[in-house]
């Protein structure tokens, strides 16, 4: 059995753990926290996406043997 999924929070825990974030932020700072997540996800997914381009662009591109230099460079 897999230990990660042991526990899966119900509707009275999400409801808990909001109070407990409002508690700790308060009303005004949750949305600024929000944006500064969203922005990171965005950021990531970004970073995530060029990187994958480059590495299809890497293997798209041809490879040239040691006959080819050698017939170039004559």
């Amino acid at each position: 059995m897999n230990t990660l999924f042991l526990w899966t929070p119900g509707v009275g825990e999400i409801v808990l753990i909001a109070l407990v974030v409002l508690l700790l932020f308060g009303g005004k700072k949750i949305p600024e926290l929000m944006r500064g997540l969203g922005s990171g996800v965005r950021e990531f997914n970004s970073a995530k996406n060029s990187i994958k381009n480059e590495i299809e662009e890497g293997m798209k591109e041809p490879k040239n043997t040691e006959k080819e230099k050698t017939a170039v460079e004559k």
